[in-house]
């Protein structure tokens, strides 16, 4: 019953135009014959394909494309190496906008074309089109969903933002759009969400849709007032197992496992409007940029920003092998090293676990640092397998246990299990320690990052403080006719607080004021209501995340089916205010 394609309907298939022809003849219509016309395209979108349906539509127009008044890459490499760094994996946090990509000369020389073209329609189209023509007739916004955006990477269709880079490695592609092509982007999105006039759906290719900017902002409104989820994604990788294909319906035959699913991260997945038979699948960020007080609420905002802080994801070894031994950085190095304001706090909680599963958490009693960390180096330059079980616990896991784990504790999780995980969200910010001797899927070594990691273990972290403050800190909080409440974590030193509610009938929630994210971890399908029926009933199915923005307030959660035979549950994570 797992939905892949979950979609929030908004409109009827009237508001939605599709294919070149259809939203050509609008443009066309709109701008007449002398007006000017500006696309501007989130890094990825095929420039070819806009260029083509739009010479097609406005015959006779001028047409400019921004990647001619791009820096050369050798300018924007060097502006980007303080950022980028040579770390294959790293980089820092940064304030680059879009205009800082473009030659300044190009761009005034552009500016004054498009101002002095009286006799003829002027298409500017590109990355940066809106600062080449601030004040157009028509604004239209041609946006890409982060996956695709990684598809076409790895398929070499794309590089990056004014980098000849094709051919290069789709980690490196990623790395560069992490930390700089995406937020760059957004930073220029967020300040045209008022005045677009239409929205272009550009993920599938020759297929464009298109909303009006009216209808994408109703839409967006909507959106935020109800119950909602995000499209997950999939990916396999080195450790990866097969639950996913059994439980949420993945092709089994598309990868050769499946390790990852991205169930609930708004700043890469995506959101589905659907419009009749129609979809439009947009960045789940923009939600997040345009309507941040009504999504996270007030607190999480003045804390955060513009950045939703919590993350669910699945991470299946079922079939698989163990994830790699790591650590995530403190709060303080994550600041001063690459620039983050929080950390990747998380926790394992366990959706299912066949038996022999484990969870290795934290070091054992009177662990010999020195010797770890010579072991540690001596298995990435030799021949040499690290022998994790001397230093590191391992426990025995099952399913619906918690393992809790702050930033600075050395974990992974074994084989055949299947984890729910609840963590802060900068979760690129992982250094992993020992890799199992293991290559990617790509037959290459994965990146090990000792010299950050051995900064971060919280070497007292032993074994009977994590038995004590780490596993399955259970505790009744509040019950009510045919449910009961459980506080389950995290630790003090992490900023998510999770409620586990078992129920058989109706469970009251309110957001006080703060997103909820929660996922059905027991049960077929559960209804989530509002009791004063401000949203229509929302359906849940097993192992989907579903968010509840703070703007909602009071809700409820039952059964799909009355008096069930036994107890359905859920696992709610909020930010502590």
């Amino acid at each position: 019953m797992y939905d892949r394609f979950p979609c929030v309907e908004v409109g009827s298939a009237d508001e939605c135009l599709t294919g070149w022809a259809q939203i050509g003849a609008h443009l066309c219509e709109r701008i007449a014959s002398r007006g000017r016309l500006v696309v501007e395209c989130y890094p990825g979108v095929n420039l070819a394909e806009v260029e083509q349906g739009l010479r097609a539509a406005i015959p006779g127009a001028r047409f400019v494309n921004t990647a001619g008044l791009l820096r050369s890459p050798r300018e924007i490499a060097a502006m980007l190496e303080p950022v980028l760094g040579d770390d294959p994996v790293f980089g820092r946090m940064n304030s680059i906008e879009i205009a800082d990509f473009l030659d300044p000369a190009k761009l005034a020389a552009a500016q004054k074309r498009c101002s002095e073209a009286k006799d003829a329609a002027v298409v500017i189209f590109g990355t940066g089109a809106s600062l080449v023509c601030p004040a157009p007739d028509l604004l239209v916004y041609a946006d890409l969903a982060r996956w695709e955006i990684q598809m076409r990477q790895r398929r070499n269709e794309i590089g990056n933002l004014g980098a000849n880079n094709l051919e290069e490695t789709p980690s490196l592609k990623y790395k560069r759009s992490f930390f700089v092509d995406w937020r760059a982007a957004d930073r220029l999105k967020m300040r045209l969400f008022d005045r677009i006039d239409l929205l272009l759906d550009t993920n599938v290719p020759d297929q464009p849709k298109a909303i009006s900017g009216e209808v994408f902002r109703r839409s967006l409104r909507a959106v935020v007032r109800r119950p909602f989820r995000v499209v997950p994604f999939f990916d396999p990788g080195p450790w990866g197992g097969h639950w996913m294909e059994r439980v949420c319906g993945v092709p089994a035959g598309d990868a050769p496992n499946h390790a990852w699913c991205f169930d609930c991260v708004p700043e890469e997945n995506s959101l589905l409007l659907g419009f009749g038979a129609q979809r439009v699948q947009i960045p789940s960020i923009d939600l997040v940029l345009a309507h941040p007080l009504e999504l996270l609420g007030e607190d999480v905002v003045a804390r955060f920003g513009t950045e939703f802080p919590v993350r669910f994801d699945f991470l299946d070894t079922v079939g698989g092998g163990n994830l790699s031994l790591q650590v995530h950085p403190l709060t303080s190095f994550i600041r001063e090293q690459f620039g983050m304001d929080y950390t990747q706090d998380e926790s394992y909680y366990m959706l299912d676990a066949e038996p022999g599963a484990c969870v290795y958490l934290g070091l054992k009693e009177g662990v010999d640092k020195d010797a770890m960390l010579r072991d540690l180096h001596r298995a990435q330059e030799e021949d040499f397998d690290f022998p994790a079980e001397q230093y590191v616990n391992r426990f025995p896991a099952k399913k619906h246990d918690h393992f809790l784990i702050p930033a600075g504790t050395v974990h992974c999780s074994g084989k055949d299990s299947m984890v729910l995980e609840i963590s802060a969200t900068p979760y690129i910010f992982t250094f992993k320690l020992w890799d199992w001797g293991r290559v990617g899927l790509d037959g290459r070594p994965r990146p090990i990052h000792l010299q950050y990691g051995e900064r971060n273990i919280q070497w007292n972290r032993t074994t009977e403080w994590v038995q004590k403050s780490l596993i399955n800190r259970v505790e009744p909080t509040a019950s009510g006719e045919g449910w009961r409440e459980e506080r389950t974590g995290l630790h003090e030193l992490e900023f998510i607080e999770t409620r586990r509610h078992w129920f058989t009938g109706t469970v009251p929630h309110h957001t006080r004021g703060t997103v909820h994210v929660l996922n059905l971890i027991e049960g077929d399908a559960a209804v989530v209501e509002s009791p004063a029926g401000a949203f229509a009933p929302f359906v849940v199915h097993y192992a989907e995340t579903f968010i509840v923005p703070a703007a909602v307030g009071a809700y409820t959660i039952r059964p799909c089916t009355p008096n069930p035979k036994r107890e359905l549950g859920t696992i709610q994570a909020r930010v502590r205010v």
